[in-house]
């Protein structure tokens, strides 16, 4: 069986790698933007000059061809699916490819489609501007490197997880930034106020120019189509010499749009990850479940469900009836110097059902909240700035669905910080016991012996 996979990120490779493992196939990953898998999450080290491309490969490349996985480095034109061909565009010869030559056609028995993502754009005037990018691919920040010796301002439209990143990597070159963010705080859709506040106190810290409640109204250009400023709702005109579009992203299929697969706003699967079309899979950014767990989004672009994608993908094609099941949702990023930390259902918005208990500590950087039903008070979710909890004790209370007050005595548990760094179980002891008007005590030490029998 031939398995032809299109897309070389975390999914599709995570695929052919339990393929592999799996059984005896053929093989082979079509990607246009890298010879070999690197890891994304790590993109903006290269231009920050932390790490080489080297550093973000994480196999050596003679892995490839030590377990049978054939690369191609070429651009899709067309599949014809009742024919099961892919076909690849001639015209696409990238210079820095080492691979050969990408062939005409090549057919499958079996396709998985693991095609990410692309930058949002919302018809701004200019947004087509030379100078005007977004911060997804390779090529994204090979143009960043190229575009931004010598500038003197930079723009940032959003305030995404993305945007941040892209500001934090223009700051590493002393380049001044101004993000300019919709909401009236920083990710409000996503992480609760406090939280919120906090990054928006950590990007102006850290020197960067943010507008909040400040939308893009235009993308202006000279006469050789170079972005030059940008024009906000409030008619501010900002001067600069690279603009950068991180308001999402959207699944990069609407050039499968007028083909037999159903697509929506993602391509369509099953909880099998199978497609409309017999032998055909999507997985990672660009699926679409078509129902997905309850709690969950139907469209999850997250580099930890793209690579369970891929090895459920695997197990189906190789003939073993798996169901794709994400588990409890977890996320996490880093906001200049504030790590973050996510776990379960964490509201943004206040919620009469959800309520939480929250503590901050004085400097400002770090807190943990810890979401529970009103009801019966078991532990729904936990967000973490500034201090780290350990996942699969996280993940243990959520599922057990243990009461907060069991939590909050056991909290040294979760506590993954290093040795001789100060914890904050206690912290959130006391104010949970101000909160209720209890006096709790610690039961649990923090300590891997405890934490062993704890996950038995």
């Amino acid at each position: 069986m031939h398995v032809v996979i299109l897309g070389n990120g975390i999914s599709g490779i995570t695929t052919a790698r339990y393929l592999r493992k799996l059984g005896d196939y053929k093989i082979t990953v079509i990607s246009k933007e890298t010879d070999f898998f690197f890891s994304r999450t790590a993109l903006m080290y290269l231009y920050m000059g932390h790490m080489r491309f080297k550093d973000i490969k994480p196999y050596e490349e003679h892995f490839w061809s030590k377990n049978r996985i054939d690369l191609i480095r070429g651009r899709v034109d067309t599949i014809d699916f009742e024919s099961q061909i892919v076909h690849l565009d001639q015209n696409f010869k990238p210079k820095d490819s080492s691979l050969k030559q990408a062939p005409q056609s090549i057919g499958y028995d079996r396709l998985v489609l693991a095609l990410g993502s692309a930058s949002n754009k919302f018809g701004w005037p200019g947004q087509d501007l030379k100078r005007v990018q977004g911060l997804y691919s390779f090529q994204d920040v090979e143009n960043m490197e190229r575009l931004t010796p010598n500038i003197q301002h930079a723009v940032v439209v959003g305030g995404g997880l993305i945007g941040i990143e892209m500001a934090e990597m223009f700051h590493s070159r002393h380049i001044p930034v101004t993000m300019l963010v919709r909401e009236d705080s920083y990710w409000n859709m996503v992480l609760p106020g406090d939280e919120s506040r906090m990054v928006g106190r950590q990007i102006v810290k850290h020197g960067i120019d943010l507008r909040l409640s400040t939308e893009l109204k235009e993308i202006r250009g000279n006469q050789e189509n170079e972005a030059i400023a940008v024009v906000t709702n409030e008619e501010e005109v900002i001067s600069c010499e690279i603009v950068g579009l991180t308001a999402g992203v959207h699944p990069n299929v609407r050039w499968l749009k007028e083909t037999p697969l159903e697509v929506e706003k993602g391509i369509l699967v099953n909880e099998y990850l199978q497609t409309n079309l017999n032998g055909v899979y999507a997985i990672g950014d660009c699926a679409q479940l078509r129902n997905p767990n309850t709690g969950r989004r139907a469209i999850e672009a997250v580099w930890y469900t793209g690579r369970m994608m891929g090895e459920v993908a695997a197990h189906n094609i190789h003939g073993n009836k798996v169901a794709y099941d994400p588990g409890i949702w977890f996320n996490s990023a880093k906001f200049f110097d504030i790590e973050y930390q996510v776990y379960g259902q964490v509201p943004a918005r206040p919620d009469e059902m959800l309520p939480s208990i929250y503590w901050e500590a004085e400097d400002g950087e770090k807190s943990i909240r810890i979401v529970y039903h009103r009801e019966d008070k078991h532990v729904v979710g936990f967000n973490l700035m500034g201090i780290r909890f350990r996942h699969e004790v996280c993940e243990k209370w959520i599922a057990n669905r243990a009461s907060l007050e069991s939590v909050i005595k056991d909290l040294a548990l979760a506590s993954f910080d290093p040795e001789f760094f100060p914890a904050y179980h206690r912290e959130i002891l006391d104010r949970y016991n101000k909160v209720f008007g209890v006096s709790l005590k610690s039961r649990s030490a923090r300590s891997y012996n405890s934490v062993f029998g704890f996950l038995k």
